[in-house]
C-alpha cells in the first residue's frame, strides 16, 4: 500500500499512537510511574540528575525487534545483495539456505534458545567484511531465529512506551569482554597507540574474552586476573576525578566470573584497595535491594551501572527474555518507587553484543582491506590505528579469506537499545547511528567530562544519544500500559517439556508489523552523485555531507558482489570522491547510508555521455529538487517507487540546458523514493528529508 494523501499519513500516525492501547496492565507501581512527570527546571539535559545503565547479554536487534512496526527490521526496503545475487535474508550454512524464522514460544521451548558462537573469529567470518552470506555456517542455523510481539510482550511494550534506537550497534565485531571494555572506558584498544596511528595487537587490545574473567572471590581471597592490565582511564575513573558520584550495583561473586564487569581489565580496578573510591563503589557487593533503598532515600549516585547475575542477564541458555524482562521490571519498580527520583532519571537498557544472532544491517565501520592490501574505501579523517593487526592469524577462522590479517575493529551488529525516561516517552524510534561509546558521550554531555579513550572516528560517526530525548516538551506525552512480568522462573521450568525450536524445513515468509511510529528528527544531510567518464570508462562518485552528523557510506558493486563493499567515512561538512572501473559494458552501484539513505546508479558504455543528476534539498519548503543536465537531447522518465501514487513525470532534456522537477514531501512524512530512467541509464534516490521537525518512520516499511 502506498501513502497517497495527508489524510492517509495522519491516519497511519494515529494508528501508530493507538496500537498499544490493547496492552495488558502493569502492576500499580509502574502504572503510577508512567504518570510521573519529568523534572522541568531548565528544560535541558541539566535536568537529568541520575543516569542508570543496565547492559544485558547477547541479543541482536533483528532477533528481538525485527518484526516490530516502524523500525528498520524485516520489512527493510533496501536489503543488501549477497554474492549469490539474493537478498541478505538468504543466508547459507554452506549446504542450504537458512533464512530468518520465527521462534514460536507457544509451540516450542524458544525462550530457551541455545547460545551460538560469538568470538572474534566467527563474528568476522559471518560479517565477511560487509558481504555477509554465511551467517548460519559460522554461527549455526540457530542464529537466524527471531521473536514476535507475543513472544516478547514486555520488551515490545517498553518500545511502545519509551524510545527504541534501531541504529544502535555494538562497538566491535566480536564478543562480550571486548564490547564491555568499550562500554566502560570508550575503547578496547590502546588509545595512545591509536593516536600515534599504530594498529594494536592482542598485547594492547582485547579481541576475545580474556582480561575480565577472574578467579577467586571478593573480599577474600580476592580476584586473580588474566592478561595484562590496561592503563588508560575508565569512565568510573573519569567520574571519580571529576567528583561525580557513581556506583556499580552487583554481586562481585555472581557476575559471570567478572565477565560482565568491563572495568576488571584495567589497572585502576585491579590495584584498587578496600577504602578507595574505585574499590568501594566498583568492587563491593551492592545489591538490587540496596539500589531500591537508595532510590527511596534519594541517595542514588549520579551515574549507576547495574550488573545482573547470569540467570537474569538474558544470555541464551542460562537466561531467557522472560527472566530478563522480570529483572528489568524490578529495576523499573525500584526507580519509580520514588517519583522525585524517577522524574530526574535516564535509564539506558542495552546489550553488550549479538551473541551469534543475525542482524541484516551492514555496520558502519572504517574501510576494510582487500586481499591485495589496498583499502576498500576512504575517509575524511585518519583511520590509522582503528584496526586490529593479527599477523599470525591467531584470531581468524581459516575459512575467512575475504581479507587479510588487518581488520577494522567495528562497529559490530545492531543490538537493542531502549531509552527509558520521563523525557523519552511516547513510542519513538530514533535512527541515528549509536554504539557503546554513545553512552559515554552522553555522560560527557551531561556532566562536562571528557572520556579520553573514545576515538575521533567514533565521535564523528556515533551520536551522544541526546537526540533520543525531548527535554522541553516531555510532559505532553501520554504513555501506554505495560504487561506483567513476575513468575518467569515457573514459566521457563514448564517450557522444557516443549519441542526445541529449530529452523523449519520450508522457509517462512519474512514478517514485520505494518504501521509507523513517531521518529525523531536527525541531523543527517547526505549526498552521493555519480558521473560516468567515458574517456576513461570510469564512474566517479562524490560523497558530500552538508549535515551536522558524520556518516559512513557503503557502496556495493552489484555486478561484482564477490568484492568487499567499499566504505567511506565522511565527516560533517566534508566530501570525498572515488572511482570505479567499468570492466564490461555496464555498471551498477548501490550507495547506502543511515536511516534509509539510498542512491543507485546504473548505466552502460555508450558513445555519448549520460545525463548528470543532482538531488537538492529545500528544507524550508519541505521539498526535494532533482536537477538534470545532458549533453544531448534525451527523454527522461521519473517514477515513484513508494510513498505516493502520482506520476510518472516526463522531462525532455535539451543539450546543456538544465531541467528540474520538485516534489513536496509533507504527506509522506518527508520520505521519498524515485527512479529516473532513460533507455540505457537509471538513477534511484531514496531517503528522508530532514527538516529539524520530528516525523514518522518510513511508511512503506512492512506495508503490503
Amino acid at each position: 500500500m502506498e501513502l497517497r494523501t495527508r489524510r492517509e499519513f495522519l491516519r497511519l500516525s494515529l494508528q501508530a499512537s493507538a496500537a498499544s492501547a490493547a496492552l495488558a496492565l502493569l502492576p500499580p507501581s509502574i502504572r503510577r510511574a508512567l504518570a510521573i512527570p519529568a523534572s522541568m527546571v531548565t528544560g535541558t539535559i541539566q535536568d537529568v540528575q541520575h543516569v542508570v545503565i543496565l547492559m544485558q547479554e547477547n541479543r541482536s536487534f533483528d532477533h528481538y525487534f525485527g518484526t516490530l512496526r516502524g523500525v528498520r527490521g524485516f520489512g527493510d526496503r533496501h536489503p543488501i545483495t549477497l554474492a549469490s545475487g539474493e537478498p541478505v535474508w538468504r543466508q547459507s550454512d554452506g549446504l542450504r539456505v537458512v533464512p530468518p524464522y520465527h521462534l514460536d514460544t507457544k509451540r516450542t521451548s524458544a525462550w530457551r534458545v541455545p547460545s551460538t558462537p560469538h568470538s572474534f573469529a566467527d563474528a568476522q567470518a559471518a560479517w565477511n567484511q560487509g558481504k555477509f552470506g554465511f551467517w548460519p555456517k559460522f554461527k549455526t542455523p540457530d542464529s537466524m531465529g527471531y521473536y514476535r510481539r507475543r513472544d516478547l510482550p514486555f520488551q515490545f511494550a517498553l518500545a511502545e512506551a519509551f524510545t527504541i534506537c534501531d541504529a544502535y550497534h555494538c562497538s566491535l565485531t566480536t564478543g562480550t569482554d571486548p564490547n564491555r571494555i568499550v562500554f566502560w572506558s570508550g575503547s578496547n584498544f590502546n588509545p595512545q597507540l591509536r593516536a600515534r596511528g599504530e594498529n594494536c595487537t592482542d598485547a594492547d587490545s582485547e579481541p576475545d574474552n580474556l582480561r575480565c574473567w577472574v578467579r577467586g572471590a571478593l573480599p577474600q581471597p580476592g580476584y586473580n586476573y588474566v592478561g595484562s592490565a590496561f592503563q588508560w582511564p575508565t569512565i568510573p575513573d573519569v567520574l571519580e576525578s571529576a567528583g561525580i558520584s557513581w556506583r556499580i550495583y552487583q554481586d562481585p561473586n555472581d557476575n559471570w566470573t567478572g565477565a560482565l564487569h568491563g572495568g576488571l581489565a584495567f589497572e585502576s580496578f585491579r590495584s584498587a584497595q578496600p577504602g578507595s573510591g574505585v574499590y568501594e563503589k566498583g568492587m563491593r557487593n551492592w545489591s538490587l535491594e540496596q539500589f531500591a533503598q537508595h532510590v527511596r532515600e534519594d541517595t542514588l549516585p549520579q551515574v549507576t551501572w547495574i550488573l545482573p547475575a547470569p540467570v537474569w542477564s538474558e544470555h541464551p541458555s542460562p537466561s531467557s527474555p522472560l527472566q530478563g524482562a522480570e529483572f528489568t521490571a524490578r529495576v523499573l519498580d525500584a526507580l519509580t518507587a520514588n517519583p522525585k527520583v524517577w522524574g530526574r532519571t535516564v535509564f539506558f537498557l542495552t546489550f553488550d553484543e549479538n551473541d551469534g544472532q543475525f542482524d541484516h544491517v551492514p555496520p558502519p565501520a572504517p574501510a576494510s582491506y582487500n586481499l591485495d592490501g589496498t583499502i576498500a574505501g576512504d575517509s575524511t579523517l585518519d583511520l590509522r590505528g582503528e584496526y586490529f593487526s593479527d599477523a599470525q592469524r591467531k584470531y581468524l577462522d581459516p575459512a575467512d579469506t575475504t581479507s587479510g590479517s588487518v581488520r577494522p575493529w567495528g562497529l559490530g551488529p545492531r543490538v537493542p537499545m531502549l531509552v527509558i525516561s520521563p523525557w523519552s516517552k511516547g513510542g519513538w524510534v530514533n535512527s541515528q547511528v549509536f554504539d557503546h561509546t554513545s553512552v559515554g558521550q552522553f555522560l560527557e554531555k551531561r556532566f562536562d567530562i571528557q572520556v579520553p579513550a573514545i576515538s575521533p572516528w567514533h565521535r564523528a560517526i556515533c551520536g551522544d544519544l541526546t537526540s533520543a530525548f525531548d527535554f522541553k516538551h516531555a510532559n505532553e506525552t501520554a504513555l501506554p500500559r505495560l504487561p506483567k512480568t513476575r513468575g518467569s522462573a515457573a514459566v521457563i521450568a514448564m517450557i522444557s517439556r516443549l519441542p526445541t525450536a529449530t529452523p523449519p524445513g520450508t522457509p517462512e515468509p519474512l514478517f514485520q508489523e505494518p504501521g509507523v511510529r513517531p521518529s525523531r528528527a536527525l541531523g543527517y544531510e547526505l549526498h552521493a552523485d555519480a558521473r560516468h567518464d567515458l574517456a576513461q570508462n570510469k564512474v566517479r562518485v562524490t560523497f558530500r555531507n552538508t549535515g551536522r552528523l558524520g556518516a559512513v557510506f557503503h557502496v556495493y558493486d552489484q555486478l561484482q558482489l564477490e568484492r568487499i563493499p567499499r566504505r567511506y567515512t565522511v565527516e560533517a561538512g566534508k566530501e570525498l570522491t572515488d572511482t570505479w572501473d567499468v570492466g564490461g559494458e555496464q555498471y551498477h552501484l548501490w550507495v547506502l547510508g543511515p536511516n534509509g539513505f539510498l542512491r543507485e546508479f546504473q548505466g552502460a558504455r555508450t558513445e555519448a555521455a549520460e545525463p548528470q543528476t543532482r538531488l537538492n534539498y529545500d528544507v524550508h519548503r519541505h521539498m526535494i529538487e532533482l536537477a538534470v543536465t545532458s549533453p544531448k537531447t534525451l527523454a527522461l522518465t521519473i517514477r515513484a517507487n513508494a510513498h505516493r501514487a502520482d506520476g510518472p513525470w516526463k522531462l525532455t532534456l535539451a543539450p546543456g540546458r538544465p531541467a528540474t522537477h520538485r516534489w513536496l514531501l509533507i504527506e509522506s512524512g518527508h520520505w521519498y523514493d524515485f527512479t529516473a530512467t532513460t533507455q540505457t541509464w537509471a538513477c534511484r534516490f531514496a531517503g528522508r528529508l530532514e527538516t529539524g521537525i520530528h516525523s514518522v518512520s518510513d511508511p512503506a516499511i512492512a506495508v503490503s
